[in-house]
């Protein structure tokens, strides 16, 4: 077996937060969303201080390539159904 990592980050634009609060409650949310229901590493990993710019990083073990893949596909649609921010970015790479 060839254990792989798959590893995302998304960049989130979220126009309408004026605060630090409001962006700490969107973030909160759509991590445990993530948590939940894939069972991923999951946190926000910069621009902690801009209050409409989210970043997003996550990662998981995965047994091979195809299914690295599949999961990516799973939680990019769910990010893109369950955020009301923008997706402005989404990177991802497999090691």
């Amino acid at each position: 077996m060839d254990i792989k990592i798959a590893v995302m980050t998304f960049r989130l634009h979220a126009p309408w937060v004026h605060s630090l609060k409001e962006k700490r409650m969107i973030v909160k949310s759509i991590l445990a969303k993530l948590q939940n229901k894939y069972h991923v590493s999951v946190a926000e990993t910069d621009e902690q201080d801009i209050h409409q710019i989210i970043v997003i990083g996550i990662a998981a073990i995965v047994p091979d390539r195809q299914m690295a893949d599949s999961l990516m596909d799973d939680i990019s649609a769910f990010v893109e159904e369950n955020c009301e921010a923008e997706i402005l970015d989404e990177a991802r790479e497999i090691r």
